[in-house]
């Protein structure tokens, strides 16, 4: 296999990145990834820094079969949190779990105490095993999305989907073809994030 001429890797890689935009699920429609275009972003997610190759995080794909029973947890939590909660609150609650045709569960495994690799570390590479995967759904034409919100931490959801005591439900990756766009948001310069050691804030 050649090496790819430089400019032009750096290029496309930038266009790529800075292509990428956030394309809410309701803006999401299908036909999402088929499967041999699924297998592409979900190898995406292996090529993350993982220290100590402990692979820390993995995804549960939820198919539109059991996304009554996610819509189900949605309303539960939302009762749980608001009793006076009226039942077009909880339908709505319960439809954030039909919108994406791709969706999935990023979930992180945050280790014992005391364990080599720190939390911090495995929610790294958990975020850049996603970000590989939104970048690859992007390449492929597609849009996506990160949600989260007040059940990711609920015992409906963690019951749901069989977290384990160190496990952290991170967030919902949603994937699908983009049906009406907006405009993306301005990207921040970099020096509005970046300083020298020694140097102002």
């Amino acid at each position: 296999m050649q090496p790819p001429d430089t400019a032009f890797a750096a290029e496309w890689a930038e266009t790529l990145i800075h292509g990428r935009r956030t394309v809410l699920p309701k803006r999401l429609a299908a036909p999402g990834p088929d499967y041999a275009q699924l297998q592409r972003i979900l190898r995406a997610a292996a090529a993350a820094p993982d220290h100590g190759e402990r692979l820390p995080w993995r995804f549960v794909i939820v198919p539109q079969m059991r996304r009554s029973a996610l819509a189900e947890v949605f309303a539960a939590s939302l009762r749980e949190r608001d009793a006076q909660a009226t039942e077009e609150q909880v339908a709505q609650a319960r439809e954030k779990a039909f919108r994406a045709p791709l969706l999935m569960l990023a979930v992180c495994d945050t280790g014992a105490a005391g364990d080599e690799i720190p939390p911090a570390e495995r929610l790294v590479s958990a975020g850049c095993a996603i970000q590989n995967m939104l970048l690859m759904a992007t390449v492929l034409g597609f849009g996506s999305a990160l949600t989260s919100g007040k059940a990711m931490g609920s015992r409906g959801l963690r019951g749901l989907f069989g977290l384990g005591p160190q496990e952290q439900a991170l967030c919902f990756v949603n994937i699908g073809t983009i049906a009406g766009k907006k405009r993306g948001r301005e990207r921040p310069d970099a020096a509005s994030y970046v300083s020298e050691l020694g140097g102002p804030p």
